[in-house]
């Protein structure tokens, strides 16, 4: 939990694993990082993303925003690094 919420909730709003694929995890309204409160959130949300046949994560091949469930409970968006860059 606080490895995600470190990470996440940061400035960057990146794991080691989202920083390797050139992605980060950001606010859906401004644009910035989501704060440790909402990447706790996030991160609960994944395991309720999980239990009916991981459909949360299968989720965004049709949601129009392309959002897990996990991304929706938080209001987050995960884009590509370069695309909002870190103030």
């Amino acid at each position: 939990v606080a490895y995600f919420t470190y990470f996440e909730g940061g400035p960057t709003g990146q794991t080691l694993g989202k920083k390797a694929l050139g992605i980060r995890v950001i606010d859906a309204n401004a644009g910035g990082p989501i704060g440790y409160g909402r990447a706790v959130i996030r991160y609960f949300g994944r395991w309720i993303s999980s239990i009916p046949l991981l459909l949360g994560y299968f989720w965004m091949l049709w949601d129009k925003e392309r959002q897990c469930w996990h991304d929706k409970f938080a209001t987050d968006y995960v884009v590509p690094e370069d695309a909002y860059p870190v103030r």
